[in-house]
């Protein structure tokens, strides 16, 4: 059995053989509960100076939504290939169910509860978008870049809306592949909360470019 444990302010999620995943945390809740789901986890190993990522689906139900536990301190470029290749599996499973959905699992920091975010249709390319696209990339130092400008992320909500827009313009979001997966899910949740009121400019949520 799957056990939850609070300590101090972090979620630990207790496999059957005691390993730990440490949840990312946000201050608010996108989605509270979810119905008909198995687990997925991925555990945050070290080997030296390396760090390892080990993935246990075997819990997990093609039919069923499947919430991915996700080490916070695990970095994107071991983190994403893993969850293209469930994914595929998934998808090309005779047994899938159209209805079920992927999300991501996550503290709520202010109550103190388990939150989930969903991410079904969000397809993860592993290389730099093309050089005519608008981009904004998420930096391992904490800033962000929006085309060659770099950016407080406190700053890139008032850059996209004061933008001189001359045609319709779409911008696609990037991530540093070293950034942790709690800054991922930080940033990603900071992203899709900004308010763009400049017409003729939008952002596509549904690729996510990671190099």
């Amino acid at each position: 059995m799957k056990k939850i444990v609070f300590i101090g302010i972090c979620f630990l999620l207790i496999s059957c053989n005691k390993k730990e995943v440490l949840l990312p945390q946000i201050p608010e809740t996108v989605v509270a509960n979810i119905k008909d789901h198995s687990p997925i986890y991925m555990f945050f190993e070290t080997n030296g100076n390396d760090t390892l990522i080990q993935v246990n689906r075997k819990n997990s139900i093609v039919s069923t939504n499947w919430l991915f536990n996700i080490d916070k301190r695990l970095p994107l470029k071991l983190v994403i290939p893993e969850i293209q290749n469930l994914q595929a599996k998934k998808e090309n499973s005779e047994h899938k169910n159209k209805a079920a959905e992927n999300f991501y699992t996550y503290m709520d920091s202010n109550k103190k509860t388990l939150a989930f975010i969903p991410f079904t249709n969000v397809v993860f390319i592993l290389k730099e978008p093309n050089s005519f696209k608008n981009s904004v990339y998420f930096l391992k130092s904490g800033k962000v870049k929006y085309n060659e400008q770099v950016l407080e992320i406190s700053e890139l909500e008032r850059c996209l809306n004061d933008i001189k827009v001359e045609k319709e313009t779409e911008i696609v979001i990037g991530f540093d592949k070293n950034i942790s997966f709690q800054d991922y899910i930080r940033n990603r949740f900071k992203v899709k909360k900004m308010k763009i009121n400049n017409l003729g400019l939008s952002v596509n949520f549904k690729n996510e470019y990671i190099y």
